[in-house]
């Protein structure tokens, strides 16, 4: 027997993180470039220091503040509005992933995607043994439904996973695909809709949350990392039915959100029109920077997200290592030949645009 004692299909296999490098430009992890004001700031730290007078006592386990809050941010984007007892959150949109599949995964049941999709959704499966099959996506990324009608009528998964926008192209869904599958799974599954990147999708772009009230298996997660510039504080949330939020709530973890991450998370939401108030110039700096590359030649795959993947090269670890030898980091995913860049500050995307010129040339 090995040491340690691992469990057999764990062995070898290398922890889930992309490089975290000091670097001049750091483009590979999606996040917002534009952190909170000196007025935010304070407000979470006075928050912050409030709840430490209380930490001797356990916090509220069900969170209903945070989930008043959340509600209400989100009922800007479905006009059918969002109850309290429809929103979960955990830490992260990980661990709402992760809570999801050991509610409704598990031994004996399947969890279905279309690849190239968010590389931690195969983890989530692994890690709660509930099968995993990939379908794929069309060649410009966007789902071909027939081939996932087939997938689901043939596999009957319980838990169906759809990022909207797509994670690592970026591609968004329509309403009407999303409706389609969740009357094929039917009841006796889940349709999920990562909507990590929600909050940059194209104007005229609509959430899944205003299908919720016609799709009672709908569960639609987002997270305050992204376009909320709150990436340190993992802080993830669920929209569904709350039958289904009683069901995660079975297998969450005792008091599994701290004091101080539930009093971040809701001073990070007191300032919502200004953490926000960047999407807007990250939108219109990503839609220059897909028009840019599409001039120099290169294939790009249409994005709703703050990030743009981008090909193809014969060896794109070489042209990565050229990017980082002139100070910028991007990410090394998708399909082969492709990378994936962050959208970031004007300063940022000129850094990039001149050390990829330099680093075409070169690799």
């Amino acid at each position: 027997m090995t040491f340690p004692p691992l469990r057999e299909e764990l062995r070898g296999v290398e922890p889930y993180g992309a490089p975290q490098l000091d670097v001049p430009v750091c483009l590979n992890t999606n996040e917002n470039p534009y952190g909170p004001s000196a007025a935010c700031a304070d407000d979470i730290a006075a928050s912050v220091r409030a709840a430490a007078t209380g930490l001797n006592r356990y916090p509220d386990r069900e969170h209903v503040a945070l989930r008043e809050a959340l509600a209400a941010y989100l009922a800007a984007d479905t006009p059918h509005g969002v109850d309290p007892a429809q929103v979960w959150a955990a830490n992260g949109s990980n661990e709402v992933m992760l809570q999801l599949l050991q509610a409704f995964g598990g031994p004996g049941r399947t969890a279905v995607s279309f690849a190239p999709t968010y590389s931690m959704y195969p983890e989530y499966a692994r890690d709660t043994h509930t099968r995993w099959v990939a379908g794929r996506r069309a060649d410009d990324f966007g789902l071909d439904l027939d081939v996932a009608r087939a997938l689901v009528e043939a596999e009957r998964p319980h838990v169906v996973l759809l990022p909207s926008p797509n994670n690592p192209t970026g591609t968004a869904l329509e309403p009407a695909a999303v409706a389609d599958l969740c009357r094929i799974v039917g009841e006796q599954g889940l349709v999920v809709v990562d909507e990590a990147y929600g909050e940059f999708r194209r104007a005229g772009v609509p959430s899944a949350l205003e299908l919720l009230p016609e799709h009672r298996n709908l569960v639609v997660t987002r997270t305050m990392s992204k376009a909320f510039a709150a990436a340190g504080l993992r802080l993830g949330y669920l929209a569904a039915d709350p039958a289904i939020v009683d069901a995660v709530r079975v297998v969450r973890l005792p008091y599994h959100l701290s004091a101080v991450t539930q009093a971040v998370a809701l001073a990070a939401l007191r300032h919502a029109p200004e953490l926000l108030g960047n999407v807007a110039a990250l939108r219109r700096e990503r839609d220059d920077l897909v028009t840019w590359l599409r001039e120099q030649g290169f294939e790009v795959a249409d994005s709703d997200a703050n990030f743009v993947l981008f090909g193809r090269f014969a060896d794109r670890h070489a042209v990565w290592e050229a990017l980082l030898a002139r100070g910028v980091l991007v990410r090394e995913t998708g399909p082969d030949g492709w990378l994936r860049v962050s959208v970031g500050t004007p300063e940022e995307m000129t850094a990039f645009r001149d050390a990829l010129t330099v680093a075409t040339k070169e690799a």
